[in-house]
């Protein structure tokens, strides 16, 4: 019988000195793995933020070079007469004119979303700022489509012109003019597609929280 209680003392105090084994050699392996899942979720969260931002600075140049490209468009032809000019401005047509305004609010949106972007690259678990970027690049999409797309019906008809209304293609004679508001409409068209982008970007942020 004394060997027998001998041999159970010795069991517990393996246990107990197992048990103050684990406190001592730190928390348990289950809490270090999710400290490390925690930290590697920030790393990634942190990397979409990063390219969010400079997404945001490729939207501003092509927004930007669109609204100044085509807001500087005119041409005016070599021959005129006394009582005609013939000129051709961005301003003659409504539809060039709410592309120059939709780009311009899109580039400065963009600017001032620049500090958001880096907000959410130093706490990338900030979802409220995250939700009001998806909110407003949601918007922009809209704006920036909505003026490309009026835009670019207008230059297919400056180049191909419409037989049965008889419109005449211009473009032969106002080259220039043609080249310019084509490259600004294409801008505007990689500006939104950016814009696209960026909302895809927050979604998935946001799915992660």
């Amino acid at each position: 019988m004394s060997y027998d209680e001998s041999k159970t003392i010795n069991i517990k105090e393996s246990k107990s000195e197992s048990k103050g084994k684990e406190l001592a050699g730190g928390p348990p392996p289950a809490v270090v793995a999710t400290t490390k899942a925690a930290s590697m979720a920030g790393g990634g969260k942190r990397g979409v933020a990063i390219l969010d931002f400079i997404l945001r600075l490729c939207a501003i140049a092509a927004a930007l070079g669109a609204t100044i490209t085509m807001g500087t468009t005119d041409q005016t032809l070599p021959f005129f007469t006394q009582f005609f000019q013939f000129q051709a401005s961005y301003d003659d047509l409504p539809a060039f004119s709410f592309f120059v305004v939709a780009n311009a609010i899109a580039s400065g949106y963009l600017v001032l979303s620049l500090p958001f972007s880096v907000v959410t690259i130093v706490r990338p678990n900030a979802v409220g700022i995250r939700l009001l970027l998806l909110v407003l690049d949601t918007v922009m999409v809209a704006l920036t489509t909505a003026g490309a797309g009026a835009a670019a019906a207008i230059v297919y008809l400056a180049h191909k012109g419409n037989t049965s209304t008889n419109w005449v293609a211009i473009c032969q004679q106002y080259g220039n003019f043609c080249q310019r508001v084509s490259g600004a409409v294409v801008a505007s068209f990689i500006a939104a597609l950016i814009f696209i982008l960026l909302v895809l970007l927050s979604a998935v942020s946001l799915r992660r929280n």
